[in-house]
């Protein structure tokens, strides 16, 4: 593909079909030399473990070259990895957490133990709740909601990364946003 200093590189999303198309492990090194840090580095920042956020990383790829044939952006390429690495670490930690109580859960005989509840078992209700909330609305909103308030990616930036026009971005998360209330309100 890059065969003289001249030859432009393939974007994304042409890297991504010439890799579903020849199965090269080479391009998917590619794909891989370009986002490796990122993705990292998001996994990283779910952990606070150099180890478990390698052996994320490398569960990410791994899943990622096997599904690359199902995966269906909607605009760019970056932006979908993005999604699919935050679903993965949110999925890892979830079921590490569901490990940690599992493990630690005792019978409750006394009632008075119900009532020491600390503020921070009241907000992760609140986390669930919105974690819960953010499954149930579309894969696109979930993403520029999570770029945006959990990323703080500026909206010039979303402008760039969505290949949208500022207005459109701006609709966009509003709509998300209410979508995403809806859905909160709507738990029990």
């Amino acid at each position: 593909m890059k065969t003289n200093s001249s030859v432009q590189p393939l974007t994304d999303e042409l890297l991504v079909e010439e890799i579903i198309k020849t199965k090269d492990t080479s391009l998917f090194g590619d794909l891989y030399d370009r986002y490796s840090k990122i993705v990292y580095n998001k996994c990283y920042s779910f952990t606070n473990n150099v180890d478990e956020a390698k052996d994320l990383a490398q569960d990410i790829f791994l899943k990622l070259y096997i599904n690359l044939g199902k995966c269906k952006y909607v605009s760019k390429f970056s932006a979908w990895l993005y999604v699919f690495t935050y679903n993965h670490c949110v999925n890892y930690i979830t079921r590490e957490q569901s490990k940690k109580i599992e493990n630690k859960s005792v019978p409750i005989e006394d009632e008075r133990l119900l009532i020491d509840h600390d503020d921070n078992s009241l907000f992760q209700l609140k986390v669930d709740k919105l974690k819960e909330a953010l499954e149930l609305i579309e894969p696109d909103e979930k993403m520029i909601l999570l770029l945006k308030y959990q990323d703080d990616i500026k909206i010039k930036e979303l402008v760039t990364i969505m290949e949208l026009s500022e207005s459109a971005v701006k609709m966009r998360l509003k709509r998300a946003k209410g979508k995403l209330i809806k859905k909160y309100n709507e738990i029990q």
